[in-house]
């Protein structure tokens, strides 16, 4: 008889699994056994020895968080966050695995400056990483060949909301992007026509409670509408970032064949004008957090299966910044930190249901961007794996906040459901909020 032992056992906890009927996950008291970086065995109990074993008596125990939206500002922007703040956040919020945007200084075109990405986060990375290619007018041509490189999450294009080479503003240049390859286009939809357009209102203004007056719902709408045309036209699946009205999720719904559909924890939670009443600039995103309408029809659309996933469009600045007056203050929250307690208390206050939820940040981003081995806890895959705490009620506090900037808009905020554990490839890497394994992060695979 083998006397070989597990390097970890996570013993009694509510594990959220996958359903053995094939539909949807379930909840069950299980031990899970790892080696080697893998989950090897999953059991009503585990018996054997094991280096290290953990009692999650009274914890869920969850596959490893995914956050698929966070810009991480490396190389370029870095006295607002880089590679090791950013993933240090992350890990401290249970997140396992980030997908890094592209729109950097310079922004991700190429295969080398990709690769400058992979060779900065390597050894710096506390979770686990993937980047996005930017698709642009200048490298269209290269994009079937550039979104096939290891560890890239895809390609992501900017409608509206952004500058130089990254801006695709104009239908034919998207339809030339979405001709060029087969995975899924990740999409920020804003009208820049639109944008530009209107400008002038929040700039007679200079009062942030007119950004969703600027930024209307019609904006983001009428680039949505567009963007699913050529998606239908072309045959190429989409994923339409941050969707923030009532009307887009209207036309979404209806659009499943195509586009998949991603929501933020802000605009689940903050609504105007109250948040700008607060928060001032530091409530400033895009697109807007918008009307209370807006937000219940988010909610409906969560509820109903028309939202895939939830990111945390993790978009750091320093308060220096976020105080310009606006609208010259930068749009972008911080938010990879607290994603899962802010959702975790929507959870407990049975806005959603737990596994619902889990589905959104493991099982659909593994489904949507095509991820080797992670997103469920099931034998043979990666040990990435976050447990919570359900009933553990905590208040979010600056002084928490690991990212460079060092505030979060969700300051003072109590909840309820937070994270104990973050597990990295078998490896307890955050407990009780503390980093007890930095940098053990490692690139993300996919199938392509």
């Amino acid at each position: 008889m083998s006397t070989e032992k597990f390097d970890l056992v996570i013993k009694d906890g509510q594990c959220v699994v996958p359903n053995p009927n094939g539909h949807g996950l379930m909840e069950q008291k299980l031990d899970i056994a790892i080696s080697g970086g893998r989950i090897v065995k999953i059991r009503d109990s585990i018996s054997e020895p094991a280096q290290q074993t953990i009692s999650a008596k009274g914890l869920h125990v969850l596959p490893g968080i995914i956050d698929s939206q966070v810009h991480f500002r490396e190389p370029g922007l870095t006295h607002k966050e880089d590679l090791d703040s950013g993933t240090r956040a992350a890990l401290l919020g249970g997140v396992t695995s980030i997908f890094e945007m592209p729109n950097t200084n310079p922004a991700t075109t190429t295969a080398e400056l990709f690769q400058e990405k992979l060779n900065r986060a390597k050894g710096r990375a506390h979770c686990h990483y993937a980047f996005f290619i930017g698709g642009s007018p200048e490298n269209v041509t290269e994009l079937a060949q550039l979104e096939k490189l290891p560890h890239c999450s895809g390609i992501k294009v900017f409608m509206g909301s952004s500058t130089g080479s990254l801006l695709v503003e104009d239908d034919p240049t998207l339809e030339r992007i979405l001709l060029s390859g087969h995975r899924r286009v990740i999409v920020h939809s804003e009208d820049e026509f639109r944008l530009r357009e209107r400008k002038h209102i929040a700039q007679e203004s200079g009062d942030v409670h007119d950004h969703p007056v600027w930024r209307d719902a019609e904006t983001a709408l009428s680039s949505t509408r567009r963007l699913l045309a050529l998606a239908q036209k072309t045959g190429r699946k989409i994923h339409v970032l941050h969707v923030s009205t009532a009307e887009e999720m209207d036309l979404l719904k209806d659009h499943k064949n195509i586009a998949s559909v991603e929501v933020l924890p802000q605009h689940l939670t903050l609504y105007a004008p109250d948040c700008y009443d607060r928060l001032g600039n530091y409530a400033q995103q895009n697109p807007p957090i918008r009307e209370k309408r807006h937000m219940d029809r988010i909610w409906k659309a969560v509820t109903d299966g028309t939202v895939d996933i939830i990111g945390s469009d993790h978009a750091p600045h320093t308060r220096e910044e976020k105080e310009r007056p606006y609208p010259s203050s930068p749009s972008g929250v911080p938010g990879v930190q607290t994603l899962l307690p802010i959702m975790l208390n929507h959870v407990h206050q049975n806005h959603l249901g737990l596994l619902r939820f889990v589905e959104m940040v493991t099982e659909n981003p593994r489904r949507v961007f095509g991820i080797k081995n992670k997103g469920r806890l099931q034998e043979g895959f990666d040990a990435d794996v976050t447990l919570v705490d359900l009933k553990k009620t905590k208040t979010i506090d600056n002084s928490w906040i690991a990212s460079r900037c060092g505030w979060t808009p969700f300051h003072g905020m109590q909840v309820t459901g937070w994270m104990t554990h973050t597990i990295l490839s078998g490896q307890i890497a955050m407990q009780d909020d503390q980093i007890i394994r930095p940098a053990q992060g490692q690139p993300v695979l996919f199938e392509v």
